[in-house]
């Protein structure tokens, strides 16, 4: 059932949307009776995740999408714009971790998560804002994490978070540039969330620890105030708020939405 009727009809482009917190993104679109874009590198796991959106008649198609490709970025909005006619909302979602401490990584870790979590994020955005000004409107949305406002601490993340430090950083600029012509741009900084990621973070840390699987996730949801893991549903209502129009006067805001994990 939709809850902001100010969000039917718009047009959305999800990165990352083939599974995890982007498919769950662009499902709470579709209720809200959006139209919505599920881009991924996987084209065939994003043209599946639409094809679970049509079948509940949502309005939604798949597209193959590589973000740290300036050329492919441009064909997917050329895609969007002419399936659709617009792009009302972009979240900017595609993400990939690699667990590793910063002392054993390599040149190769740095770029691949810098260019999808950093690069992505500044073709992205830049692209959408483009055709967004030509509307005199727009939202765009980036699901930052809350690696991007703290050191990731005991989690071998520090490269993720390093990338994710500047995603918060492109949000707060791109707001500044992009405020005069009614585009707002706003970052989602989640906390632990039940993805495949806290599966390899676990796997990395009992390994060296030697403690049993799934020791290192219950210690980590521990700290959560609210005493529960985060679900993705849980980022997507963040996002769905962002882009309603309840948030008509928020701009280069990084929201925790994290169980009260953070308090930064």
């Amino acid at each position: 059932m939709a809850r902001f009727p100010e969000l039917m009809g718009r047009v959305v482009v999800v990165t990352g949307a083939a599974r995890g917190i982007g498919e769950e993104i662009a499902r709470r679109f579709v209720t809200e009776g959006s139209s919505v874009v599920l881009a991924d590198r996987d084209q065939d796991g994003a043209e599946s995740s639409a094809r679970e959106l049509i079948d509940l008649e949502g309005r939604a198609i798949g597209v193959g999408c590589d973000v740290t490709d300036r050329n492919q970025v441009e064909e997917m909005f050329d895609v969007a714009l002419a399936e659709f006619g617009s792009v009302d909302v972009l979240v900017n979602n595609a993400g990939v971790a690699i667990v590793e401490p910063l002392m054993e990584a390599n040149d190769d870790a740095w770029d691949a998560q810098m260019a999808v979590n950093a690069k992505g994020v500044f073709l992205c955005t830049q692209v959408a804002a483009r055709h967004m000004r030509q509307q005199g409107r727009g939202r765009i949305i980036v699901n930052a994490s809350g690696a991007g406002r703290t050191s990731p601490g005991k989690v071998p993340l520090g490269i993720y978070a390093a990338s994710k430090h500047a995603a918060v950083g492109l949000t707060r600029a791109f707001a500044d540039e992009l405020a005069p012509s009614g585009i707002l741009v706003n970052c989602v900084c989640a906390g632990i969330v039940d993805t495949d990621m806290w599966e390899l973070i676990d796997e990395r840390m009992t390994a060296d620890s030697g403690q049993p699987a799934g020791t290192a996730r219950d210690e980590a949801v521990s700290t959560v105030p609210l005493g529960r893991i985060q679900l993705p549903s849980d980022v997507a209502n963040a996002v769905i708020l962002l882009a309603s129009d309840e948030a008509s006067y928020i701009t280069g805001q990084a929201l925790s939405a994290d169980g009260g994990l953070l308090k930064v």
